[in-house]
């Protein structure tokens, strides 16, 4: 069974910093895409960042790039997700999400196309 668990949430000052993961577990390989999502109050879930199975693509929503650095760790089965310059309007909870398909432009976008998702860590950034 495949499991995604998150971790690093917090509350955080705005302009700081935060690192999230997402270990991966119950995949028999790699050979994976992941993305992640978040979910602010009220609002759809909308996609941030995501990372082909190599960690040699990756793609990132207009309002997060610059700020945003998504990467993995196949060793530890890990995927991370670097915030910098941190908004009150980034927070939200981050979800991570592992496909199977190869995924190019808007396919990242399409939360369909995701095979298993985690169960989200909140973070807060305050003004």
């Amino acid at each position: 069974q495949v499991q995604l668990v998150e971790s690093g949430g917090g509350l955080v000052q705005t302009g700081g910093s935060l690192g999230l993961s997402c270990v991966v577990s119950g995949r028999t390989s790699s050979r994976y895409s992941m993305g992640w999502f978040r979910q602010a109050p009220g609002k759809e879930r909308e996609f941030v960042a995501g990372i082909n199975w190599s960690g040699g693509r990756t793609f990132y929503a207009d309002s997060v790039k610059g700020r945003f650095t998504i990467s993995r760790d196949n060793a530890k089965n890990t995927v991370y997700l670097q915030i910098d310059s941190l908004k009150p309007e980034d927070t939200a909870v981050y979800y991570c999400a592992s496909t199977s398909n190869v995924m190019y432009g808007s396919d990242w976008y399409v939360q369909t196309k995701y095979n298993y998702w985690g169960q989200g860590t909140q973070v807060t950034v305050s003004s």
